[in-house]
């Protein structure tokens, strides 16, 4: 009887697993693919600035308002884009989310004045505003908690390998698209590099599913352990309406830790290649090759930090100790300004804890927000964090036209990184470890 019973356990826990495989296998890679999209015609602008400023006699200050003003956009239209996703399905949204974005990046081959660059930038972010949060609330449709900080670190290993894939190919087309049919590299980069965008969002009416009860390559077995497993932790959920979030002290909170993650975040994505070529390397296509070493080693770290959280079950120090990894890298990268190697060492330290405390800050905000609450609080941190992304890099841009360097505005967004992680050492124990 007792040998039966242990079967009967076993063979359950083997089915749980494989039905978490399945949907992992299904979903998981072409999100990922998704969002290195999405992320490589946010931050190619960092490539294209390159060659740009010198064709279009932009300033740094021009340049970094430019780059910045995307999240303008993108805070104003967050929350409504998310709350459309929850009421009108994932599927449809996404879609035209990736649609939308896809040709705008493309439309940035008509920028010719700072005006056009402002307008097409803050329009982009109009169009990408939702995508993030989106995917991050869709994947709490089919993981519960316990399993969800490895799952999102595999998803948002998309903003390294858009790094590790990105570098090269932008430097390469700089390099070889260059006068091509009368068109600078520039201009290439952004009408190449918007076509993967626009596909997928095609792609996604095609593939994905709102739920899983629409999901035809389930099984009623397999949807029932799905249900069971979301439905065990609902009891943990202590917000569930939208107006709840918006009033819950925690989520302002997490707003001002992302935000705190999100300076550095933009401070590598916009500024690498630029720190990477003042130590002395001047063609863009290595360039491009050198950025792929921070990414790499930092998509291995995330995945392996998603491990260790969701077996520990601890999520603060898993963001608080990245988060300062990073502030070291970026403060000792202004100490080796003419070194290649020391450069791109202190950066890859840099990028690991940045991309790695990012990673794990989103195993949080689910682990008290529900329903409605959760499409809102979700949107909610990433909008007003991702202001930071308006602030980071118009600050760099700014403090470099200002004192003609780096140092001081690196030094201000390491300075953000360290307080992130003293306020996420703040949020209660009981309610963030699940």
């Amino acid at each position: 009887m007792l040998k039966t019973a242990y079967g009967d356990v076993a063979a359950q826990s083997n089915t749980v697993d494989s039905t978490y495989a399945k949907v992992t296998w299904r979903l998981v890679p072409f999100l990922f693919l998704c969002y290195v999209f999405a992320y490589l015609d946010r931050v190619n602008v960092g490539f294209a600035k390159l060659q740009m400023l010198a064709d279009l006699k932009f300033s740094e200050t021009i340049y970094g308002l430019g780059a910045g003003i995307f999240f303008i956009g993108y805070f104003i239209f967050e929350v409504p884009s998310n709350i459309a996703l929850h009421r009108f399905g994932a599927r449809k949204w996404i879609a035209r989310i990736m649609l939308s974005w896809g040709l705008l990046s493309g439309a940035m081959i008509f920028v010719k004045t700072p005006t056009t660059f402002y307008i097409l930038r803050f329009f982009l972010g109009v169009a990408e505003a939702g995508f993030f949060p989106g995917i991050i609330l869709y994947l709490t449709y089919w993981f519960p908690s316990s399993r969800r900080a490895k799952i999102t670190a595999m998803f948002m290993t998309g903003i390294p390998i858009a790094g590790v894939v990105g570098g090269p190919l932008s430097g390469w087309i700089l390099n070889q698209f260059n006068g091509v049919s009368g068109m600078p590299g520039w201009q290439w980069l952004f009408l190449i590099e918007a076509i993967p965008s626009i596909i997928g969002g095609i792609v996604v009416l095609l593939y994905l599913d709102d739920g899983i009860r629409s999901a035809k390559w389930l099984n009623e077995e397999e949807k029932v352990v799905l249900e069971k497993g979301l439905t065990s932790e609902s009891g943990h959920i202590e917000v569930h309406s939208a107006s709840g979030a918006f009033t819950n002290s925690r989520v302002w909170v997490l707003c001002a830790c992302y935000f705190g993650i999100i300076m550095g975040l933009y401070g590598i994505g916009f500024w690498l290649p630029t720190l990477i070529k003042a130590s002395g390397v001047t063609d863009a296509f290595d360039v491009g090759l050198l950025t792929m070493i921070p990414y790499g080693a930092a998509a291995v770290a995330m995945v392996m930090l998603g491990r260790s959280s969701d077996k520990s079950k601890e999520r603060r120090w898993h963001v608080a100790i990245p988060a300062i990894l990073g502030a070291a890298g970026l403060v000792a990268s202004t100490l080796v300004p003419h070194d290649v190697t020391l450069a791109v060492v202190s950066l890859t330290f840099a990028t690991i804890g940045i991309l790695g405390a990012l990673c794990q800050f989103w195993s949080i905000p689910p682990a008290f927000l529900g329903g409605a609450a959760a499409a809102t609080g979700i949107a909610l941190i990433n909008s007003v964090g991702n202001l930071a992304g308006f602030v980071s890099p118009y600050l760099v841009g700014w403090i470099k036209d200002v004192t003609h360097s780096t140092d001081m505005g690196l030094y201000c967004v390491a300075i953000s990184l360290i307080a992130a992680a003293a306020i996420v050492l703040t949020m209660p124990k009981r309610v963030v470890n699940r």
